[in-house]
Parts: structure tokens; sequence; C-alpha cells
């Protein structure tokens, strides 16, 4: 008898000895296994459009109105969220604002999947694809449904197109102004002119001959002044007030007092200042004129005046 239960005493030791061995478990899929995978994903689904190599010459692509995109391309790719990506490969081009004739693929792709082909198309970038140097997309709760879905991460974050390209006014005047149906035009009287629902929508503004309504976003209270030259010839970044805006989808804001802040002064507490804030923008000028020599100006007169 003691002899059977040190014999299964031993046998269950073994077993535990088994099961706490590496070997036991099935390995994590390697990076190169990701690859791979996502190579044989994108074969199966993406070849026929985006061609083999990945270059958007597929045997479907010259009957579209726009050419699938080079993602082999990493100046424009490799700057792109994983998150944007899967909400492309999932949910289709017009999820971003794209062209419909990219499909949603929710119903063939797994998130697993789709994760391993955006593995095989940062391995297949050029320049190549740095991990370390990219970062995630930010959301913004705040952010109101314009009308157009003008997508931040493709224009300044992709396309790097410069603030100002679209925001002409913010260099020489008080406010930064709006993008007009003119300005536009400029890059869509024919890029995505004839597929892409958003773009026709500026085309129709242009034939008829109204602007564009966007919906305001950043706004500061009327008693106070401020004026976008100043600040954009001392070349300070536009990211500095407004937030990453290469990697928003929609822009939105979270700017101002806030009756919570009020209420943890009031009872001793420091909050930091909030974005857009008096006390926000005093501590930038303070901050600037202490590191860099500026002269930036402390006084109420030079706001409220």
């Amino acid at each position: 008898m003691l002899l059977g239960i040190v014999t299964a005493a031993a046998a269950l030791g073994c077993l535990v000895w088994i099961a706490l061995t590496p070997a036991a478990h099935p390995a994590r899929a390697s990076a190169g296994d990701d690859v791979k995978a996502g190579r044989a994903v994108y074969v199966r689904y993406c070849a026929t459009c985006h061609g083999d190599t990945g270059r958007g010459d597929g045997a479907s692509a010259a009957s579209f109105a726009s050419k699938p995109a080079d993602l082999t391309d990493g100046r424009l790719m490799n700057g792109l969220p994983d998150e944007f990506l899967s909400n492309i490969i999932l949910h289709g081009g017009p999820a971003e604002g794209l062209s419909p004739g990219m499909p949603p693929f929710s119903a063939f792709l797994s998130d697993t999947n789709t994760r391993q082909v955006i593995q095989y198309l940062r391995s297949i970038a050029s320049p190549s694809f740095r991990a370390e140097t990219l970062k995630p997309s930010v959301s913004s709760p705040h952010a109101p449904r314009q009308p157009i879905l003008f997508n931040h991460v493709v224009h300044a974050g992709s396309f790097q197109i410069p603030c100002q390209y679209c925001h002409a006014d913010a260099r020489r005047s008080e406010y930064a102004g709006l993008p007009s149906v003119e300005r536009c035009l400029g890059c869509h009287k024919i890029i995505g002119a004839q597929d892409n629902p958003e773009i026709a929508k500026i085309h129709d503004y242009a034939e008829r001959g109204q602007p564009i309504p966007w919906v305001r976003i950043f706004k500061l209270p009327e008693f106070t002044y401020f004026t976008h030259r100043a600040h954009v010839r001392f070349g300070l970044p536009c990211q500095t007030c407004h937030g990453p805006i290469e990697r928003m989808r929609m822009v939105g804001a979270d700017t101002g007092p806030k009756l919570t802040d009020d209420l943890l002064r009031l009872v001793g507490f420091r909050p930091a200042p909030r974005p857009l804030t008096m006390g926000w923008c005093i501590q930038c000028h303070r901050e600037q004129n202490a590191t860099r020599g500026s002269q930036a100006p402390l006084e109420c007169v030079t706001c409220h005046h």
C-alpha cells in the first residue's frame, strides 16, 4: 500500500514537472511566424488589388478610379498607427474617410489575422519600419461630427502636410483659418474625385458656390485676445496648444475651466492648469522665458484689453 502511494506521488510529481516545463506549452508565435502568416493572409485576400509585392499593381487595380496604395512606401506607411490600419482592414476605406474601393474584411479575418497582416506590411516597408518610432492614435471623445470626414491621420500624419497649408492664416493673423473649398480642391480636384463620397461632398459645395460649414473646435472666451501670428512666428509647434493632431482621426478638444478642478482647489489641492486656461498660458510663457530666453508677456493687458 505504501509503495502504491509513493509510486502515485512520484507519478503526480512527474506530471507537475512536465506541466511546468516550457516545452510542454506551445510557444507564442514569434515575429517571424506572424510575418509569414500575415503574408499568407495577404496573398489570399489583398494581392488581387495591391499586387504580390504590395505596390498597388494587382490584377484588379486597373479598374479602380483611385489606384490602390503602395503598401511598400515606408514614407507614407510607417507613421500610420496599427489602430488606423486595423480599422481599414476590418471596416473598409470609408471608416477612415478613404475610398470604398477598399472593402471591409471583418467577415473573413479575425483580429489575429489582421495583426499578422499588419506585421507583414511593416516588414515590406521601405524605408524600414521602426517600431520604437510609432505612436498610437489619439481618441478625442469630444470631437464633433464634421460635414466632411477629414482625417488628420492621413493628411497630417501619413502625408505630413504642414498645418499651415490648410490653416494658412495662422502665420499672419489672429486666427488660424479653416480650409476653403478652393484649398481642398487644390489636391482633390483629381485625387479621389471619382470614387470617394467624402471628396464628392467638396465638389458639391464647389458647384453650389458654398463654403464648407466646418464645426469650430477651439475657442477662447470673447474677453480674451489671442493671436496665432506671434506664436507661429516664434516657432511654437501647433501641437503645443492643439495636441497631437497628426494622430487624431477626428479632432476634438477638452479644454477650458472645469468645475471639478475648481472644487479641488477649494479644498486645498493644486491640479495642473487645464489647456487653454489662463494659468496654463501663463505657465507656458514663464517656461519659454526661462528655457529659451524669450520675452513672452505676463501682463494682464496683453490678453485682456
